[in-house]
């Protein structure tokens, strides 16, 4: 079972976003890097830029998959992890902690209220895989 991390949000695209004050740091979850394999190369958005809500924000590409990054709330990029630009594998492992992606100053609190919990995610993974 993969871990989920409690006191975290976490997003249908299987991102976890960590609230911190008005900035959320956002990284992969442990299940999402599990069902890519080992990841290989990422694309991120700059710093400074607008990022939305549920629009392509990056890319990952894994052994497994290509598959885009989708922004689990809406505000601007304040800064890049650039060890998993350099090395896209911390992800696979150290997802919640040396693994994570970008941090961002979010622009609309509410939208933080559409994220799951951990008990919710956990459940979401169950659906997603019956």
């Amino acid at each position: 079972m993969a871990k989920i991390e409690k006191g975290l949000k976490y997003s249908p695209e299987h991102l976890w976003v960590d609230i911190q004050g008005d900035i959320a740091r956002i990284g992969l979850t442990d299940y999402a890097q599990d069902q890519a394999g080992e990841i290989i190369y990422i694309e991120l958005p700059e710093i400074g830029e607008e990022i939305v809500k549920s629009e392509r924000i990056g890319e990952l590409e894994s052994t497994n998959t290509v598959a885009d990054i989708i922004a689990p709330l809406s505000g601007t990029v304040i800064s890049i992890n650039e060890d998993v630009e350099d090395t896209p594998s911390i992800i696979n492992e150290d997802p919640y902690r040396d693994g994570w992606i970008l941090e961002i100053e979010y622009s609309d609190p509410s939208e933080i209220d559409e994220l799951m919990d951990a008990s919710e995610y956990e459940q979401y993974i169950k659906e997603e895989e019956e």
